[in-house]
């Protein structure tokens, strides 16, 4: 297994234990400070992990299928964790999370008929500011930083909405393969 891909199962990995310093509390104060390193280092992997892959030509079926895996059970679990300790609305949870099943599904449809999506700067977009909302929201400073987590949530919401609209408008022959 080459780099990128250990960096991947690494994030994998890294799930549960943000999860259980996100819900838990067993460590007091501390817990969120945990949960959110977890969070900015299973982040930064992200980032190495396909960085890695384009420079050193380890692009593989593998990581082609578990790196964009591994980013939503981070981001989905951060965002359920949210809803369970009451810092965001399930409907919101939901819309952002129905959103990574409709692309998922979509990407499975496209790729079964040969062709393949790339991510855009919509989804890239909405990538940051969700990530940019949980980082707020784990670390939770009050005042102006309440304000930019309570922001950050409408624009990745907004931003979330626009790239599912975005994305299946310059695909949308994909739906017609399915006829």
């Amino acid at each position: 297994m080459n780099t990128p891909n250990k960096l991947t199962v690494l994030r994998v990995i890294m799930v549960p234990f943000f999860v259980f310093f996100m819900l838990s509390g067993c460590g007091g104060e501390a817990s969120k400070w945990i949960a959110l390193a977890l969070f900015v280092v299973a982040s930064l992997t992200d980032l190495l992990d396909g960085y890695l892959a384009r420079r050193d030509n380890l692009v593989t079926d593998f990581g082609k299928f578990m790196d964009p895996l591994a980013d939503k059970l981070l981001v989905c679990s951060a965002l359920i964790c949210f809803v369970e300790i009451g810092k965001m609305p399930a409907w919101m949870v939901i819309i952002i999370i129905a959103r990574e099943f409709i692309i998922s599904g979509f990407r499975l449809i496209a790729s079964d008929n040969g062709i393949v999506i790339a991510a855009n700067y919509w989804g890239k977009f909405k990538t940051v500011s969700q990530m940019i909302m949980i980082i707020l929201l784990i670390m939770d400073l009050g005042g102006v930083f309440y304000i930019l987590g309570e922001a950050f949530k409408w624009i990745a919401l907004a931003l979330t909405v626009i790239s599912l609209v975005d994305y299946i408008w310059k695909n949308k022959q994909v739906l017609s393969m399915q006829d």
